[in-house]
């Protein structure tokens, strides 16, 4: 198969999550990633682990983010090094970075310098807080920016201390936006046979992805949103959105008609309970006394109810159930890739379909610097 950036050729100086996380999509859809490594030690998202685990030499994460794409080894700082690199943009449709503010031009790979070598290059840039203002030489990095963004303040309930999500929620939007915008730039290109460059911030993403939150803050006298007492999901949602517990599990609770699923039980909703004005001003008492009533029986029980209904539920599963389930097992999410040493390792693939055709790759990430002799030989960079 084909796949719809075959022939674009991605370099990625970016390290960590965000920017590797925008090459791993464009390398799963095609493109040809060469990541821009310093020698010996690489970039150092390859020492920063989950759980300790490393394959190889680098950490079991940076594969699971550089899965798919070439090393090319390089000291920005020698001049026969950057010359090289130069010859290389001068050859690439792409190029991602995520230094900070005033790193690269003083390495001499600034947008206009670049842009002055190839001017249909794609530049991105991956910055923490934006270009410009207080923030903008501050370390970027994923919970100081779910921290700062108010993010915090939607998870959890309303007891509870602020709490982030479990995963890197910034960087990855923040990656998804990167990729947009290099896609939207290289159709633009296309027409006007002139490069862009594309800048995201980790707060700006991470921002956006609480537009709906924020849009609500903005237009209703700026109050702060609340968390639920108990079962918390969503800020600014009606009973009964929100999680329960039942016998046996939790089941999850969306986008249902109070008064239909307490009907659906065989219970009458309590007259402080039916006026739907009231249904968010008094959520925490009424998820109290639906949680009264969810806890008597398992999830299948429940489930076997609602589902019958068309409501929006669900059970509550962890890994083990999900990926033990044949909702999972159909999607073919899993697949094996192998290090150029054989060493496999089990990840995800993308999950993306192209004309119904599922993506999947078996190279893992590369060693430092290991397609140097190719890269310089196909692009003439001696």
């Amino acid at each position: 198969m084909d796949l719809p950036l075959k022939g674009i050729t991605v370099l990625e100086f970016s390290q960590f999550m965000a920017g590797p996380s925008a090459g791993l999509k464009m390398a799963d859809l095609g493109a040809r990633v060469i990541k821009i490594e310093r020698p010996g030690t690489g970039e150092a998202g390859r020492q920063i682990a989950l759980k300790n685990i490393f394959i190889d030499e680098s950490s079991m994460v940076f594969h699971t983010a550089n899965r798919n794409k070439q090393s090319y080894a390089a000291n920005l700082k020698d001049p026969e090094d950057l010359e090289k690199i130069k010859k290389l943009i001068a050859q690439a449709d792409v190029m991602t970075h995520n230094f900070r503010p005033g790193v690269m031009e003083k390495i001499g790979l600034d947008y206009d310098t670049v842009s002055a070598i190839n001017n249909k290059i794609i530049y991105g840039v991956v910055s923490g807080y934006g270009p410009v203002g207080p923030w903008a030489k501050k370390p970027g990095q994923d919970l100081l920016i779910q921290s700062l963004s108010g993010f915090v303040n939607l998870t959890g309930n309303k007891a509870d201390d602020p709490t982030a999500t479990g995963l890197a929620t910034s960087d990855i939007f923040t990656g998804v936006h990167l990729v947009q915008g290099i896609l939207a730039s290289l159709i633009a290109r296309n027409r006007t046979g002139k490069g862009a460059k594309v800048e995201v911030s980790l707060l700006e993403s991470t921002l956006d992805i609480q537009f709906e939150l924020l849009t609500t803050y903005l237009n209703d006298g700026e109050k702060l949103p609340k968390r639920a007492k108990k079962g918390n999901a969503h800020v600014y949602l009606d009973a009964p959105y929100g999680i329960y517990q039942t016998k046996d599990g939790h089941i999850s609770i969306a986008l249902t008609p109070l008064d239909e699923l307490v009907k659906s039980i065989n219970l009458r909703l309590p007259e402080a309970f039916q006026n739907p004005s009231v249904w968010y001003t008094k959520r925490d008492d009424i998820m109290a006394y639906l949680q009264e009533q969810l806890i008597k029986e398992t999830s299948a029980h429940w489930l076997s109810i609602f589902e019958s209904l068309d409501f929006r539920v669900s059970e509550v599963f962890d890994y083990k159930t999900l990926l033990n389930h044949e909702g999972y097992k159909v999607l073919q999410m899993d697949q094996e890739v192998e290090t150029s040493d054989g060493i496999s390792m089990k990840t995800t693939r993308c999950p993306i379909r192209i004309d119904g055709n599922r993506i999947f790759n078996k190279k893992s990430a590369p060693k430092v610097g290991e397609d140097n002799a190719l890269i310089e030989k196909e692009f003439n960079l001696s």
